[in-house]
């Protein structure tokens, strides 16, 4: 049995969770551009861990450390059992989604939908921590919801989720529409709001505040890091992964040389091979590194020769290496 981690480490730089996106395949090679970043798997939502194959949708690879697990659900119990498989699969925190706004996850009463509800997240982050005392228990939210906005309603939220013993927020800093608005557009019009990010971590020096919410490069995540204790990298970590190349110089102490993309890639190429003599289709890993030569020479070419054949029958190392030689870095 894997038993409950107890590694240290910062929240300083993380990536976020993304549906379809930060599977363990993609972790895996964001692992290889940091070894200290945060990670966060997709949603998962309690009735699938209850009821699915856990062992399946949990598993990772060891060298993934630290990983959080965020889990999607609005009953107590759940969440709390759930959490306790969390931490005997050996992950490093429990983090509680209450910020996405999708229609299907509102129908399943979770979500950000749950910001209306502080006394439920309250419940929910007590279960948790009772369930699995021996991790951080986690939420990530939103700044509202729809009408439901202001900072005294993100205050009352903060204060009773606290409360409850959570000392770990991640804050989107945009409201979410609820109705009316694609989970796209809820991204990208709701205005972004730092300013009352920040107003929260001068109000509880004692929280830990990430931000997150348009971030897009390591000099912004300078700038946000002098008002908050960290800062959490969306989809432009998954667009460009290659920004997150010197985070480990520039954040962590590190001293090793900055890794050439390239050399990313090649390092890549063991773990291709051992997933696809498990089964496992080249695509399945191919399409977390289309972004790797973002602003190359010939990356238009990597993309497509990937996208063209990584889908062919017996597809494998090859196809990577071959986009390789179609690139220029330089």
């Amino acid at each position: 049995m894997i038993v409950a981690s107890t590694m240290k480490f910062s929240r300083t730089v993380s990536v976020a969770p993304m549906m379809d996106w930060t599977d363990r395949h993609d972790r895996y090679f964001l692992r290889l551009l940091s070894r200290h970043v945060l990670l966060y798997t997709e949603m998962v939502t309690t009735h699938a861990l209850l009821y699915g194959d856990r062992k399946h949708i949990l598993r990772y690879d060891a060298t993934e450390h630290p990983v959080a697990l965020q889990l999607g659900g609005s009953d107590p119990i759940d969440l709390g059992v759930c959490s306790q498989i969390g931490q005997e699969f050996g992950y490093d925190e429990i983090n509680l989604n209450v910020g996405c706004p999708s229609d299907r996850v509102q129908s399943g009463r979770f979500g950000a939908c749950l910001m209306a509800e502080p006394d439920l997240v309250a419940d929910c982050v007590a279960e948790m921590k009772v369930r699995a005392p021996e991790l951080p228990i986690t939420v990530k939210h939103r700044i509202g919801i729809d009408d439901s906005e202001g900072y005294v309603f993100l205050r009352e939220f903060i204060d009773k989720v606290a409360a409850a013993g959570c000392d770990v927020f991640i804050v989107h800093a945009r409201k979410a529409w609820l109705k009316g608005l694609s989970p796209k557009e809820n991204r990208e019009i709701p205005p972004l709001d730092y300013s009352m990010v920040y107003q929260l971590k001068r109000d509880y020096p004692q929280l830990n505040i990430s931000i997150n919410g348009g971030i897009m490069n390591l000099d912004q995540a300078d700038q946000q890091l002098a008002h908050v204790d960290g800062v959490m990298i969306g989809r432009a970590a998954y667009h460009d992964p290659y920004i997150l190349a010197d985070v480990d110089q520039r954040y962590f102490g590190s001293t090793d040389a900055v890794k050439s993309r390239k050399q990313i890639v090649r390092d890549y190429l063991p773990y291709i091979e051992k997933e696809l003599s498990a089964g496992t289709a080249l695509h399945h890993m191919s399409r977390h590194i289309l972004g790797i030569f973002s602003g190359c020479t010939g990356a238009r070419a990597w993309r497509r020769h990937i996208s063209e054949t990584s889908h062919k029958r017996g597809a494998g190392i090859e196809v990577i290496e071959r986009a390789m030689a179609l690139v220029d870095e330089d």
